[in-house]
């Protein structure tokens, strides 16, 4: 299920395309120079350097590609959509530059075995220099485009182009190197630059796998939805947001809220259908489910309880929250879920410390508490 405006859709893909044709461009016109100067000079450092400018022109390619299959409209086998498509592309091209790096190695090591000399011209030069400084804009254009539209396969292309420039930057110094001193470091150089695209690639490829395992949500963003479903008359809290992503900007989720024991099912039906709605509009995020804590309001010995469980169990450094409570004098159970942080060295030893002392506190009642998870916890 998917509202998105499809128009807002087809603008953001435009805009992926474009910046991909541009960078395509510019690497293609930027390895045809450095080809021809790198073999008419000899320079392993320059070929290579060529080489990596053609595998960020096939990235480009594969996120153009990417991106049209990731715009495809939901159907019955996918209904979700195919947004996580992105993040296989942006997966592929971290192989890419990951596999150009080791090549690249492989044959900057059989230059330092076997050393060729090169030889530079002023013209030569000139020309690194000014690739240098495209690379240098390319990358900062394409990088701020990409955060700009969230596309992990743009942002990756624009820090892989900054970092070509940086390596254009070191072959300049290297043939500058050579023409006042006579002293040929290309190999060395080459295999430098080599572990640096190596290095690059493995880092692009844990974000991308990262992405598709499926991170926590985003604090910020839940914080917001949160503070929009507590905006409703009625709502105590929010609690158990769990956002699901299905590509970039797209989100399903679901939350609990807190709510007087007094609602009747046609003003919870009501209000479910009202935040719903909020949500949708102010975070574009679609919450398919809203689950409903009911708090005891009518009962002083309920409330009198809760309020001595609670400042028991958040007691504990390791707490984070607590929710859902309910007494049922009747049955002599008391409910309630406890958010235990990652960051405790046991969280089930906690939770079973957290039941002690309330048990303690409570002897004649039966306690259910639920050891809960918060996925957006910072």
């Amino acid at each position: 299920m998917k509202y998105n405006d499809n128009s807002s859709d087809m603008s953001r893909d435009k805009v992926i395309v474009k910046t991909s044709v541009v960078g395509i461009a510019a690497n293609v016109l930027l390895a045809a120079l450095k080809a021809v100067i790198g073999l008419l000079s000899n320079s392993i450092a320059i070929v290579l350097d060529a080489v990596n400018n053609i595998s960020d022109a096939a990235s480009s390619v594969i996120t153009i590609i990417g991106t049209k299959l990731a715009g495809k409209a939901p159907n019955k086998k996918h209904p979700f959509g195919y947004g996580r498509i992105e993040y296989l592309t942006a997966m592929i091209i971290s192989v890419i530059v990951l596999y150009a790096g080791i090549t690249s190695f492989i044959e900057s090591v059989k230059k330092i075995i076997n050393p060729e000399v090169p030889e530079y011209s002023k013209v030569s030069i000139i020309i690194i220099a000014v690739a240098v400084l495209v690379k240098i804009v390319l990358g900062r254009y394409v990088k701020s485009v990409g955060e700009k539209v969230n596309s992990t396969s743009l942002i990756n292309s624009g820090q892989d182009a900054v970092l070509d420039s940086i390596i254009s930057f070191s072959t300049l110094v290297a043939a500058i190197i050579y023409l006042l001193k006579g002293i040929s470091v290309e190999a060395w150089l080459g295999a430098f630059i080599s572990v640096i695209i190596i290095k690059s690639g493995i880092d692009m490829l844990k974000e991308a796998i990262s992405s598709i395992l499926g991170e926590r949500a985003d604090a910020e963003l839940a914080a917001k939805i949160k503070k929009t479903v507590c905006s409703f008359d009625g709502v105590y809290g929010a609690y158990d947001l769990v956002l699901n992503n299905y590509g970039p900007d797209t989100f399903n989720g679901s939350v609990h809220i807190e709510v007087p024991d007094t609602y009747s099912a046609d003003e919870l039906d009501v209000l479910i259908r009202r935040i719903t709605e909020k949500v949708f509009l102010e975070h574009n995020v679609i919450l398919t489910a809203i689950g409903v804590y009911s708090r005891n309001t009518t009962d002083e010995r309920a409330v009198q309880v809760r309020e001595e469980v609670e400042k028991l169990v958040l007691g504990n450094e390791y707490v984070l929250q607590m929710h859902g409570f309910n007494l049922n004098e009747e049955r002599k159970i008391i409910r309630f879920d406890v958010v235990v942080s990652f960051d405790a060295k046991s969280r089930e030893k906690v939770y079973s410390n957290i039941i002690k002392a309330v048990k303690s506190k409570y002897p004649e009642y039966e306690i259910r508490a639920v050891l809960d998870t918060d996925f957006s916890e910072e």
